[in-house]
């Protein structure tokens, strides 16, 4: 008996994750604050042009978390930022919401010295889809070439892997039950803050959907400082 419970109680704290997910997405779309800012930007735009930035913004082909890829597209593309989208299979790449997009290209075609900055973006079906050498490559190549490289919620872990945030200060998404992201990042040498988005010189991670906007807002100021 205490093990159905147990089960049970487990399935009704999922279902509560996944309905809060797609009320802080709609949210994000329906505040006049995400307008406001969208317009903020559009009028720094003005004396701080990005006109011909590009971003390559990384996604599981199953299961990437809807308003962590969302909001920041519109975001960008509000901020006349060329979007691609890329994954580890073409066709339409469906979020654990269920919202699909268009894959333009593929991870192992992905090429950093293309694009202003390269964003991975987070979800149930992240590391299953993108922990891999290929992201791996993708990844060393964008610090290498000291380009902007963006990752928010479970996908920093993949960035530790990766091994460029060894004595670098990050976040990543962790929960009471599940601390096992953190203690990745920490093993692999990152300095480890338990913020929204923290920002480390051209890297900017963030812990999570609710963070989505402000993690978005630094990739710009950061592309803004590069021009």
């Amino acid at each position: 008996m205490k093990h159905i419970l147990i089960f049970v109680l487990i399935i009704v704290i999922i279902i509560l994750m996944a309905t809060a997910g797609s009320i802080v997405y709609r949210q994000f779309f329906s505040q006049t604050n995400f307008s406001q800012t969208v317009n903020q930007i559009k009028e720094n735009m003005a004396e701080q042009p990005l006109i011909n930035k590009k971003i390559a913004m990384v996604v599981a082909f199953r299961d990437f978390r809807d308003e962590e890829y969302f909001v920041p597209k519109e975001f960008f593309q509000k901020a006349q930022i060329d979007v691609k989208t890329v994954s580890d299979k073409t066709g339409i790449a469906v979020g654990a919401d269920g919202a699909e997009t268009q894959v333009d290209f593929l991870l192992e075609e992905l090429k950093p010295a293309d694009f202003d900055a390269v964003v991975f973006v987070g979800g149930p079906g992240c590391l299953s889809h993108l922990d891999n050498e290929n992201a791996y490559k993708v990844i060393k190549e964008t610090i290498a070439l000291n380009k902007v490289l963006g990752s928010i919620c479970i996908s920093p872990v993949i960035l530790a892997k990766a091994g460029v945030l060894t004595g670098k200060r990050a976040t990543v998404w962790s929960s009471a039950l599940d601390q096992s992201p953190v203690k990745i990042l920490e093993q692999n040498g990152a300095i480890y803050e338990k913020k929204s988005v923290v920002r480390d010189g051209n890297i900017i991670t963030a812990n999570g959907p609710s963070a989505a906007l402000e993690f978005a807002q630094n990739i710009i100021k950061v592309l803004q400082e590069n021009k």
